[in-house]
């Protein structure tokens, strides 16, 4: 049940920016306490379950800050982003670096997009030059220029980009999340960054009225962000191919004799170095190379400027649009074939946003429209001038178009070009992949932070050595250029149309655009992207449809996580325990309170986990104070460290029991062992006590909050193994009376006061939250001890033969070979007690 790895979730209280109080009203919806309490209608107490109290309650707190409607940047105290307090030196590095993680994709686009052009599309003349060039020409400036950097790039999730990073913007203002663990108390997380859709704005609101009442539209949604994420993790296999075999493929130019069969085992051995390097990060690898790749752009833009002194400027003519009709008409069904390598020109444009949480995105924009753009406009012109004198070259364009006495050194640079291009999608998979994890639509894997400053660059083991093996079976495969380019095609315009998809809704839901703009953009790019589907699709018959294959199962293996998930959290929450069958049970069984803090883990964010009573019937003790703790992610990509826990109080305050729910951003990194995670939990419920003490105080209104007596009387002493008296208060959760009165408070030493004994000078108040406090303190001394509850989901015996597949044996599958929650939590053994139980579903 409580797979505590999966996620590190949530968030806690609203930050403050100024110490002002103010009265407000608490109400229902912020504080959720009525999932807590359900059995007790119109509780609002968070204190103790038998106060039945339907009023309203009136809490002093700080100025609200509503998140929905203030920037969080403009909150004091509030987290930035990693990279809004660097200085402008390290902007320029990290400018630089840019070349070497984003820009590597579609900087070695020039190597390849001429060659499978022609190969579709023979030359028979000059004009065909002029009309290819023309095609590059615009697709690169539509694609890459207008629609990624001008647009696309600022949907981004707080840096954050990607297919998933959408999905988690849209999911921050409509509630279309199918796993239904979201807690109205989330909005006030200061990292909802954004405005939530005005009211004034009645198309925006009919939007989000009509995404969270449809069921359907919530599964289309996230099965198109699943294809998008399916499509980027196949790009990663298929990139690195691509650019390596593009590269290697100049020794044919170089070198007489060398055929294809030494190209491929060469592309085979850059290949395996290449993955092998990856587990040294990106900040490092991507500072080493970014010279090279300087180099690399600069080797582009001055062989075009070369070739275009030497051989024909009257290419600029491609820049009229016209030659793209006459390209079309002259050649028609071969034009439209060739549209599928004219993409390749640019196809790094998605590499750009999913690794823009590497950069800031204004670093990403400069360095692609002062450097990169001119320096790939500058190579694809001077190429189309070489050809234009030599129209029977366009095998191997570039190389051939290189001069002699440069070509050495710029085949040299162009393969180290290629393998650090191979890296750009192979960030971005990883950083697609650990977002999908915390949105819950991918196993568990593990997770290597290659940096210390920047939480966003990472490293999946098994998810870079998967790309290498299936990497090696696409080149040795199809070991043909043209059949591994269109088989690129058709990843890149999966993961483009999804995207234009989403930022549509983002268009609409959240910025608010004029409808008419929003229109435009999404016929106008969509329009041209199915276009070049259609030309991709229709050459799958070459062989590259094995990478479809590999796209549907990533897809099956996404939406099957997902399914077992939602099923599985949807049957926790059914079966979980009642207020009463508490009480019943505690009636019943027996059981003692030993000394000591139990951390029970589950994955509920509301009520009583069903497992907490496989606990009690299974041990004869539990301790004396349970916390329930609940970790999950909100769709924010960082949750402040003072938002990070969110209290209630279970039962009535004699029993103990707490839940507390430990919220993440999907950027969040638990890097705290389990001491440190300990010390923060309870230093959150020790100023969670306090609050709700003086919110009694104040609501007592010089009144006795409680009967301290009667409280007293049913307490009771034990020795706790560092030699301290501990008070236990209740047998488990009975509610009893006893008539001998006894000690309810103890020191380190063996003198104790009788707690009907009234403390001089102190007031009710204080004294009752100086006993809670002590009790935390003694409890955290005696120990803490993590309750793992481990659920299993199996289909029912008369459920569908599909469904019992898929959660029997498919999901089961899945669920044994990810990587298990105590592995994140760096327990040892001897502080671990784990229960499995089995849901049917």
């Amino acid at each position: 049940m409580a797979e505590v790895g999966s996620g590190r979730s949530s968030t806690g209280s609203v930050a403050m920016g100024s110490s002002e109080l103010r009265w407000v009203i608490q109400d229902e919806d912020y504080m959720d306490a009525e999932d807590d309490y359900e059995d007790l209608p119109q509780q609002m107490g968070l204190d103790s379950e038998e106060e039945e109290n339907a009023e309203q309650r009136l809490i002093r707190t700080g100025p609200r800050i509503d998140s929905f409607d203030v920037e969080a940047l403009e909150v004091p105290g509030a987290q930035k982003n990693d990279y809004d307090d660097i200085t402008v030196g390290k902007k320029i590095v990290l400018a630089f670096q840019t070349l070497g993680v984003v820009y590597g994709d579609v900087g070695t686009s020039p190597l390849y997009t001429f060659s499978v052009m022609f190969n579709k599309s023979p030359i028979r003349g000059e004009e065909d030059v002029l009309g290819a060039l023309s095609l590059v020409l615009y697709t690169l400036i539509l694609i890459s220029l207008i629609k990624y950097v001008l647009v696309v790039l600022w949907a981004n999730d707080d840096g954050e980009g990607g297919t998933f990073a959408l999905y988690s913007l849209i999911c921050r203002y409509a509630k279309v999340s199918l796993l239904p663990n979201q807690l109205s108390s989330d909005s006030h997380v200061s990292s909802f960054r954004l405005k939530v859709p005005s009211p004034e704005l009645e198309r925006s609101l009919k939007i989000k009225e009509k995404l969270e009442s449809s069921l359907t539209l919530k599964k289309l949604l996230l099965m198109l962000v699943l294809l998008g994420t399916s499509m980027v993790i196949a790009n990663g296999v298929v990139t690195p191919a691509m650019s390596v075999m593009s590269a290697v493929g100049g020794l044919k130019v170089g070198i007489a004799g060398i055929n294809q069969d030494y190209v491929v085992m060469i592309s085979v051995a850059f290949l395996i170095i290449l993955f092998s390097v990856q587990k040294f990060g990106t900040s490092k690898v991507g500072l080493a190379v970014g010279p090279a790749l300087f180099l690399w752009f600069c080797s582009l833009g001055g062989i075009g400027i070369y070739n275009l002194i030497k051989y024909d400027r009257s290419v600029f003519r491609a820049f009229n649009p016209v030659h793209i009709y006459y390209f079309f008409k002259r050649n028609s069904t071969h034009a439209w074939l060739s549209l599928g390598g004219c993409l390749l020109c640019a196809t790094g444009s998605e590499a750009m946003f999913a690794d823009l949480c590497y950069f800031s995105v204004i670093s990403v924009q400069l360095t692609f429209m002062f450097l990169v753009l001119p320096c790939l406009l500058l190579g694809y012109l001077g190429q189309a001038a070489y050809l234009m004198e030599n129209l029977t070259m366009s095998d191997q364009v570039f190389f051939s178009s290189i001069p002699s006495g440069a070509f050495w050194p710029v085949f040299l640079i162009a393969n180290i070009a290629a393998l650090i291009a191979s890296r750009a999608m192979t960030t971005a998979t990883f950083s697609c992949i650990k977002q999908s994890t915390a949105l819950g639509c991918f196993p568990r894997l593990k997770i290597i932070h290659t940096s210390r400053k920047f939480m966003g660059q990472i490293y999946i083991p098994v998810i870079n050595w998967f790309l290498l093996v299936s990497c090696l079976v696409l080149v040795c495969r199809i070991s043909s250029i043209n059949e591994i380019g269109n088989a690129y095609g058709i990843t890149e315009l999966g993961v483009m149309m999804t995207t234009t998809i989403l930022v549509t809704i983002i268009m609409l839901l959240i910025w608010q655009i004029n409808i008419i703009i929003v229109l435009g953009f999404l016929v106008f790019f969509l329009g041209l992207e199915l276009t070049f589907y259609s030309s991709v699709l229709w050459s799958m018959g070459d062989g590259s449809w094995v990478i479809l294959v590999f796209g549907a199962i990533l897809f099956l293996i996404m939406y099957i996580w997902n399914y077992g998930s939602k099923l599985k959290y949807e049957t926790e929450v059914e079966q979980k325990m009642s207020m009463n069958l508490l009480r019943e049970l505690g009636c019943n069984l027996g059981t003692i309170r030993a000394p000591g803090i139990g951390l029970l883990y589950n994955e509920l964010a509301k009520g009583v986990p069903a497992i907490f009573g496989h606990f009690l019937t299974t041990l004869p003790g539990i301790h004396s104070m349970i916390i329930f703790v609940c970790i999950k992610y909100v769709p924010v990509p960082v949750v402040p460290q003072n938002e990070r826990f969110l209290f209630r109080q279970v039962c009535p305050k004699s029993y103990h029991i707490f839940r507390c729910i430990a919220r993440y951003g999907y950027k969040d990194v638990r890097k705290e062992n389990h001491q440190t995670f300990e010390q923060l939990l309870i230093e959150s419920l020790e100023k969670f006590i306090r609050r709700e003490a003086q919110e009694r105080s104040l609501e007592s209104d010089g009144d006795d909050d409680m009967d301290f007596e009667d409280e007293a009387s049913c307490s009771r002493v034990v020795v706790a193994p560092n030699g301290s008296f501990y008070s236990l208060g209740a047998p488990l959760l009975a509610d009893y009376n006893c008539s001998d009165r006894t000690i309810s408070e103890a020191s380190t030493s063996a003198e104790v006061r009788p707690a009907h004994v009234p403390e001089p000078l102190v007031s009710d108040t204080e004294h009752s939250l100086e006993r809670e406090l002590s009790f935390i303190r003694k409890a955290k001394e005696s120990g803490v001890v993590y309750l793992l509850g481990h659920g299993d989901i199996r289909a029912r015996k008369d459920s569908w033969f599909i469904k019992k597949l898929v959660i029997n044996y498919f999901y089961a599958f899945l669920r044994r070979n990810c990587r298990r929650g105590v592995a994140n939590l760096s327990v040892p053994h001897s502080n671990l007690m784990q229960v499995n139980m089995t849901y049917m579903v």
